[in-house]
């Protein structure tokens, strides 16, 4: 089983939790969108700009959070 590295989201203004919301997930400010589904997506090859079509959010916010996840990734030590 591949293990996927965790980000690290405590920075980012773009994401919050909010109980109640997608049982406490981290989701896109203002959206109950998860973050997750984004990053999952783009993981597995999907464009940013087919994730922000599927999920009807803007590109630039899609982008974003990619951007943020790309450059705040933490390594599982093996």
């Amino acid at each position: 089983m591949e293990t996927q590295d965790e980000i690290d989201w405590s920075n980012c203004p773009l994401v919050e939790i909010k109980p109640g919301v997608q049982s406490g997930a981290l989701v896109l400010r203002g959206t109950r969108m998860p973050v997750s589904a984004i990053i999952d997506n783009f993981d597995y090859g999907v464009s940013v700009s087919e994730i922000a079509e599927q999920f009807e959010l803007p590109v630039d916010s899609v982008e974003a959070i990619v951007a943020y996840a790309k450059s705040h990734r933490v390594a599982h030590p093996v």
